[in-house]
């Protein structure tokens, strides 16, 4: 009896999957949005943990960790950690502020794989982040107002990305709606521009570096979505790194043939996709009616091949 209950606790205990090999297969299988988040959730929860363990022991363990990951005001002090200019998009302490962070690349994310692919995603998150360094350490250098706080100034967060990604999205399909609390349905377009002009009002705050950082990271956005439309992705760039794979889904638009970039996917008006709806229907009923009459030999190639590419959609 004893025997058979040691037996039985063995097998299931051998069935007990390890935790960390199911979080190594559940982000190996989700998308590039996916992974960016738990990345994101991932080092600030590693790094509130050893804040508290360390605490314990009365070592400043917050002050240290920044100086070593957030992205530094002082072009000396970057020569000497250049790192910085990618951890620091991935750096966050306070809840509230990865809680935001998150939120925003979770829905406007989404958004954007619905049009574009996941290496655009990651191009706009990495180098959306990167101008928005460049422009907040530009700014902390130029400025007179800001002449003795860059020697210390630092800044961390992914803020810079996920405005990149907003302005990337919005204005690849400015007319996108989305239903806001209250307010009701609202182009994305409009919460890109209100987002901006309030960065832009914020400098003055006690969070300036952070508040340029995004004006950096917007900016780069919609240079990006001006230079697809003219044939320039700068995602290609990830296409060349073998180690780095994404899903074949993202994109529901049209290929073109540079790369995973979709155009004509921006949303038309209820009346115009009727319209084109109600023509492409009756070719297809005069094929039909063509086929009753007279068999499907009598088609030409061109009715044919309309008729696979519906039959496919179908």
């Amino acid at each position: 009896m004893n025997g058979q209950g040691t037996n039985n606790f063995g097998g299931n205990f051998a069935n007990i999957q390890n935790p960390f090999t199911s979080l190594k297969a559940y982000f190996r299988n989700n998308n590039i949005l996916v992974k960016l988040i738990i990345i994101n959730v991932a080092v600030w929860l590693v790094i509130r943990i050893l804040e508290v363990f360390l605490d314990l022991f009365n070592t400043s363990f917050a002050e240290s960790i920044v100086q070593w990951l957030a992205v530094p005001a002082n072009p000396m002090t970057l020569i000497t950690h250049p790192w910085t200019l990618f951890t620091y998009m991935f750096l966050h302490f306070d809840f509230s502020h990865i809680l935001f962070n998150m939120l925003w690349l979770y829905w406007f994310g989404k958004i954007f794989l619905e049009y574009l692919s996941e290496r655009q995603l990651l191009a706009t998150y990495i180098f959306g982040g990167l101008a928005g360094a460049l422009f907040y350490i530009l700014s902390f250098n130029i400025f007179p107002k800001f002449q003795e706080a860059y020697l210390l100034s630092m800044a961390l967060g992914a803020s810079a990305s996920v405005m990149a990604i907003v302005v990337a999205i919005s204005f690849y399909v400015p007319d996108y709606r989305i239903h806001l609390l209250f307010i009701g349905p609202v182009k994305i377009y409009y919460i890109a521009i209100f987002s901006l002009i309030l960065d832009v009002l914020m400098i003055q705050s006690s969070n300036s570096g952070g508040h340029l950082a995004h004006i950096g990271g917007a900016l780069w956005g919609f240079y990006s979505v001006y230079m697809l439309r003219k044939g320039m992705d700068f995602s290609r760039i990830f296409s060349r790194i073998p180690k780095i794979k994404f899903s074949s889904g993202g994109g529901r638009g049209k290929k073109h043939g540079f790369g995973n970039v979709y155009t004509n996917s921006r949303p038309v008006p209820d009346e115009d996709y009727n319209l084109q709806k109600k023509k492409s229907q009756e070719q297809i009923d005069k094929i039909l009616d063509k086929i009753s009459k007279s068999g499907y030999d009598s088609l030409t190639k061109e009715e044919k091949e309309l008729l696979f590419r519906t039959s496919k959609k179908q």
